[in-house]
């Protein structure tokens, strides 16, 4: 291949799949208020893509591709515990942890040219970031309510 050549068909799917993924779950995280954002998950989504696809250009006889994706997933294991904070009793952070494990599977996937799954993924993960914050809204609201009417109930 020549040095100048245009890259192919696949690498810009790839390019504009990652960045899609990328940009819907940091919108969420972005929206509300996380320290991952549009930015950060794109370029989580993105690398990680890089890193694959290229591990698979290798020749099979001088390299090990499954190597690449293994150095990837520890690498990202580093990233993710950088997000997580501990204050006395109170963990923080852990959901945006899983998120840049989540995002690097994406990625990951569409490295391996395996388009539709990423963007699968990135749509399970999205449904399970909101439907999740949902649920939690819901429980929070009849805490709220059960604990004032006892309060009132102590009056």
């Amino acid at each position: 291949m020549e040095f100048w050549a245009m890259p192919s068909n696949i690498f810009w799917i790839g390019l504009v799949v990652s960045i899609i993924c990328g940009s819907l779950i940091g919108l969420e995280r972005q929206l509300r208020g996380k320290v991952l954002g549009i930015r950060t998950c794109v370029l989580i989504c993105l690398g990680t893509q890089v890193f694959v696809r290229l591990g698979t250009g290798f020749e099979p006889n001088l390299a090990d591709p499954t190597r690449v994706l293994g150095q990837v997933v520890t690498g990202i294991g580093f990233l993710g515990a950088g997000v997580i904070l501990a204050r006395g009793d109170l963990l923080t952070g852990v959901t945006s942890a899983a998120t840049v494990w989540i995002l690097a599977a994406i990625g990951a996937t569409a490295g391996l040219g395996r388009f539709t799954e990423a963007l699968c993924l990135s749509g399970a993960a999205l449904v399970m970031l909101l439907t999740v914050r949902l649920s939690e809204y819901i429980h929070n609201r009849a805490a709220d309510k059960s604990s004032s009417s006892k309060s009132k109930a102590l009056q």
